[in-house]
Order: C-alpha cells, then sequence, then structure tokens
C-alpha cells in the first residue's frame, strides 16, 4: 500500500460516512472485519470493546448513524503502515478520532481499532 492508496482508501470512507450511506461505508470492510472501539463497550455491553464481522458491524453503525443525524466527518491526516494506515479525523461534536486500519489482500479493513479523544456515544 502507497500513502496515496491509504489517502484515497481514507477519504472515500470519509465520504461514504458523510453521505450516511450504509452500504458504502461497510464496502470498506472485510466480512471477518475485527473492530474495536470504545463505543462497542457502552452500546452493547462487551467489555472487550470488539466486534467481530459484518453483521455486527453494520448493526453498530447503523445505531451510530441513528445516534447522529448530524454526522459529519473532517480528514486530518493520514499515516501509513506496511500493513495499512491510521487517520485522525475531527467529529461534528468536536471530538477528534485515530482509527488504526490493517488492510487485508483485498484492499478492505480486516482490524480497526478506533481511538477516541473523548467521550463517545
Amino acid at each position: 500500500m502507497t500513502y496515496e492508496d491509504a489517502e484515497t482508501h481514507a477519504k472515500d470512507w470519509i465520504e461514504a460516512w458523510n453521505s450516511h450511506d450504509l452500504e458504502r461505508i461497510m464496502s470498506h470492510y472485510s466480512r471477518d472485519v475485527v473492530f474495536e472501539a470504545e463505543t462497542v463497550k457502552m452500546r452493547w455491553q462487551k467489555p472487550d470493546g470488539k466486534l467481530f464481522g459484518v453483521v455486527e458491524l453494520r448493526k453498530h453503525f447503523a445505531l451510530g448513524l441513528e445516534l447522529a443525524p448530524q454526522l459529519n466527518f473532517q480528514l486530518e491526516q493520514v499515516f501509513l503502515a506496511p500493513s495499512g494506515y491510521a487517520i485522525l479525523y475531527r467529529r461534528e461534536n468536536g471530538n477528534r478520532v485515530i482509527d488504526c486500519v490493517t488492510m487485508n489482500d483485498s484492499g478492505q479493513a480486516a482490524k480497526v481499532i478506533a481511538y477516541y479523544a473523548g467521550s463517545q456515544r
């Protein structure tokens, strides 16, 4: 993956969220994705904060879109790693988030860990 590949993937992901298009959002994730975030702990009472697979993740993201009808992300920075990338972005509520994304060979997110600068619903 090049920096340009990571930036393109990140920008498309941001645009998918900003359009509130769940299908487009989900197209960025592998079927067996592992997703970890504080929001998982709070919304689903999962102490490890992890979701497994696109079925669980779709439910999580659908609820997120419902809870934040004005949701909007602004991309601040993309960081490259050999296995993927991390992005720093700002939410409409002012919270800053870093998503660390491990990509699979098909160019989809296989593992994501979301880090929030403040509390998140």
